[in-house]
């Protein structure tokens, strides 16, 4: 199969890449290499005949349209995105133009194409989206493939509308496609401004560890070469104009998440001082959903897919990996946002 990946070169579509290339698929990366992209993610398999790179803007209707033309895809797997919660606060006109515009564009790219082509039977559109479109849970309860959307951020309402932008264009227009929501991620290659490679770099430093808040916000935390084994999965499998929500089955508070940050460091990289010290609660961000957590039955049952590494275990790879590779994120500590606070708006 070849597969179009969008944002192939970012911490998730590079995972994606790898892993397609490993199961013997061709794979065309279309990215348009913003401030969270690195062509060091996919130099394990630059070199592939199998492989391919464009670099490309997905709301470039015309590069989209000569990209497909050339290439001649058999499925999307649309992983392109503006993800950061803290910058969508900040700045929601990015994310606006990329998760909205950009999936609008593509989708139109992809049907004009899959029309030419006679609407082949095999073809998928993809899209990769997130648990957080259906906003925030209490102490109980998980979300399923049919909770209400209910978006608290412009980077999940975002995402949200890109959602029923694919929706749409197959109920409207036919296209097939699959549409996953998965909880959050986390493994090597994680751009330095989400949590985990916060507290292991800032740990690392010696400087400040920020836990907003109590750090009693819970999230489902889902190693991300698990999570492209799924997306994999569903490409290949998942029934059409289906919903499957991917989650690690691995709930943990923020605060506990950073304790055992910590302590991995202190077995791995040991100081005078225990590396819990540098722990600093700060103010919290706007609208910081309480808790997320998913109910993975419907991928569980019907694809037969369920993660193969505990929180336990993808922690210790994760904290061995950025020990193990600061030639990578010392390249990108000068890029725009990196090592500073955002999201206080």
């Amino acid at each position: 199969m070849k597969i179009l990946v969008t944002g192939g070169a970012g911490f998730i579509g590079s995972a994606v890449v790898r892993q397609a290339i490993r199961d013997g698929h061709e794979v065309v990366n279309v990215d348009a290499l913003t401030y969270a992209a690195c062509l060091a993610n996919v130099s394990a398999v630059d070199t592939d005949p199998a492989y391919a790179f464009e670099q490309a803007d997905i709301c470039d209707a015309a590069e989209m349209k000569r990209i497909f033309a050339t290439h001649k895809p058999d499925a999307v797997m649309h992983l392109a995105a503006e993800s950061h919660v803290d910058r969508s606060i900040d700045g929601p006109q990015a994310f606006i133009q990329t998760n909205i515009v950009g999936t609008f564009t593509l989708l139109q790219a992809a049907l004009a194409y899959w029309d030419g082509m006679g609407r082949p039977e095999g073809f998928r559109f993809h899209h990769i989206s997130t648990d957080e479109v259906y906003g925030s849970l209490g102490a109980e309860g998980q979300f399923v493939e049919t909770t209400p959307y209910d978006p608290n951020s412009p980077y999940s309402a975002s995402k949200a509308a890109s959602d029923h932008l694919v929706r749409s264009w197959g109920e409207t227009y036919g296209l097939p496609y699959v549409l996953t929501n998965c909880s959050n991620n986390y493994g090597p290659y994680h751009f330095p401004e989400k949590l985990i490679p916060v507290v292991i770099l800032n740990a690392l430093a010696g400087k400040p560890v920020p836990v907003y808040g109590k750090g009693d916000n819970v999230r489902d935390w889902l190693y991300v070469e698990d999570h492209a084994d799924a997306l994999l999965t569903v490409l290949q499998n998942g029934a059409n104009a289906r919903t499957y929500n991917i989650g690690g089955e691995n709930e943990a508070q923020n605060i506990e998440i950073v304790r055992m940050i910590c302590a991995l460091l202190d077995e791995l990289r040991p100081t005078n001082t225990p590396y819990e010290e540098q722990i600093s609660f700060v103010t919290d961000r706007p609208g910081h959903d309480l808790r997320y957590a998913i109910d993975p039955e419907r991928i569980r049952t019907e694809l037969g897919w369920r993660p193969s590494v505990t929180l336990e275990q993808g922690l210790r790879k994760t904290v061995q990996w950025y020990l193990d590779n600061e030639d990578w994120w010392r390249a990108l500590q000068d890029r725009d946002g990196v090592g500073t606070r955002l999201g206080k708006s």
